[in-house]
């Protein structure tokens, strides 16, 4: 079995998806999975990467039967995923040859249950847009509630420490499955190297704040059932977090 499972969901990214995946074949750990929830698309996504699994076993395309999110999407990889570690991966972002290498060898001296590591922002053409974006040395639930500074991109479980992995079907439904992991009393651990590159697109949910916080707002009052006054006070630190990145970029 691999010891790395690549949970990816993907939906309409004819244009990104090859290099994508090029990325992860390019790493320099190679004992992985790459699991591949297509989310219905309707252009050449799934035949793209059929193609490519045909020469790369270790690729792997999951079929949903129907258009449910990423979260559903996500959750039909992880139910078939193989590895001790999940790595999480949207089809349009990179990774950089030594991700998984490092922050492996990271994951494993600092014991994390959830890790994550610094990165860039590039845009539809690959040009670097702002600065590196640094992280945290560590994070525990109330920091991470009022935190942006984890990517998706950056990520990865250790189940044998974190307990069961499962997807909110939410806006943001990997903010919520972070916390739900930190939840339990585990703290996450950041890696400050540059191993990723988290593209920013105009259909990207980091380009439309108002659903962005719309999404988080629900987080705190229906996922995680905070009291108003405790979610008034996360979501007045997530705000001017969120409003700083966006000046930084």
């Amino acid at each position: 079995m691999p010891l790395v499972s690549i949970i990816m969901p993907s939906w309409n990214v004819e244009r990104f998806i090859e290099e994508t995946i090029h990325s992860v074949q390019a790493q320099t750990f190679g004992d992985w999975e790459l699991l591949i929830a297509d989310d219905c698309s309707t252009d050449r996504t799934p035949a793209i990467i059929a193609e490519i699994g045909a020469r790369d076993p270790r690729v792997k395309l999951i079929r949903q039967g129907k258009n449910g999110g990423p979260a559903l999407a996500r959750q039909a990889a992880i139910d078939q995923a193989q590895g001790r570690y999940l790595a999480f991966l949207d089809s349009d972002d990179l990774w950089l040859p030594a991700k998984l290498e490092r922050q492996l060898a990271f994951a494993r001296e600092t014991r994390a249950a959830l890790s994550y590591t610094a990165f860039r922002r590039i845009d539809e053409a690959n040009t670097i847009s702002g600065r590196l974006i640094a992280v945290p040395t560590s994070l525990s639930y109330d920091q991470l509630l009022k935190n942006t500074s984890v990517a998706t991109v950056t990520t990865l479980v250790d189940r044998e420490i974190s307990g069961p992995v499962a997807m909110t079907n939410e806006g943001y439904d990997d903010f919520c499955l972070w916390l739900s992991i930190l939840k339990r009393g585990h703290i996450a651990h950041g890696l400050n190297e540059d191993l990723a590159r988290y593209r920013v697109r105009g259909s990207s949910v980091s380009s439309r704040p108002m659903r962005s916080a719309k999404w988080v707002w629900n987080i705190y009052r229906n996922v995680e059932k905070l009291p108003l006054l405790k979610s008034a006070w996360c979501f007045g630190h997530w705000g001017a977090r969120a409003w700083l990145k966006r000046r930084e970029f």
